[in-house]
């Protein structure tokens, strides 16, 4: 199916009124127990990612009856629902507060995420930044730009391509096999700086937007990456897995790189992962 414009507008527009709702209240203001752990002290979860992955459900669910909707608690509590995916005529993906370890100490670095995708296919991708109030939004095949509330738009464009010694990125290592973080982390003075946000959302929005060159994520979680994807792509960038397989939603394991351009994207792939081949 198509996702206009439009249509990408009204969804941003969700994403803002649900944050406005149940996440900026919580903000620096969660009660005892409004913070659990999922799978360790690094993997949390507050009352803000369920009242807002509840509210956005439950709004997609009216305006678009039939399609599958996965958020990220959801699919935590079942991880069978991710097995529809490459099938579904449409669905969505959604991380209501990406970045919540920064949301849970109170660094107003976290954002709301959405992507849309057909057949397996990302056809729109949104990521709000509920405190700036502006989306970094992209449509298939049309581009992707900033939207101000007021109507403003800025379109991205990603990094010119550098030597790797200039690049700068962010890179999260924390889901690596054992045996390669101590090689990926003591390749890191290759490039000019390396550094890691704890949220995917501003990160693409940094690469997307050219303050970044190149992203290196270990995980590869649908609601993590989808949107990102489509926005750094639609910005002139380029992303594949550690083989270099390219990215689809539907794949769950192989780490990403993204970079300028392909030969961006090799500079950074040799520098940090060469020797597992």
């Amino acid at each position: 199916m198509t996702f206009s414009r439009a249509d990408a507008l009204n969804l941003a527009e969700l994403l803002r009124t649900t944050a406005q709702a149940e996440i900026l209240p919580r903000f620096r203001n969660l009660s005892t127990g409004a913070v659990r752990t999922k799978t360790s002290q690094l993997d949390l979860v507050t009352d803000a990612d369920e009242a807002a992955e509840r509210v956005m459900e439950t709004e997609l669910r009216r305006r678009y009856p039939g399609a599958l909707i996965l958020g990220e608690e959801g699919v935590s509590r079942d991880p069978r629902l991710l097995d529809g995916l490459a099938e579904a005529d449409l669905a969505f993906i959604l991380d209501p507060v990406d970045g919540t370890l920064n949301f849970a100490s109170g660094l107003p670095l976290f954002g709301v995420i959405a992507a849309v995708v057909a057949r397996g296919e990302v056809v729109c991708g949104v990521i709000l930044d509920p405190i700036s109030d502006d989306w970094a939004i992209a449509v298939r095949g049309e581009g992707a730009w900033i939207q101000r509330p007021d109507g403003g738009t800025r379109s991205l464009q990603v990094a010119s391509p550098v030597p790797l010694a200039q690049m700068s990125g962010n890179v999260s290592w924390r889901y690596l096999p054992e045996k390669l973080r101590p090689m990926v982390t003591g390749r890191l003075p290759k490039v000019a700086m390396a550094a890691d946000l704890r949220c995917s959302a501003h990160t693409y929005r940094l690469i997307a937007a050219g303050h970044l060159h190149f992203s290196f994520s270990s995980s590869v979680m649908p609601w993590d990456h989808a949107a990102g994807w489509l926005i750094h792509r639609e910005a002139g960038g380029y992303t594949a897995h550690f083989d270099g397989s390219p990215y689809r939603p539907v794949n769950r394991s192989g780490g990403l790189i993204s970079a300028p351009d392909r030969e961006s994207w090799q500079a950074v792939r040799d520098a940090l992962l060469a020797s597992q081949d």
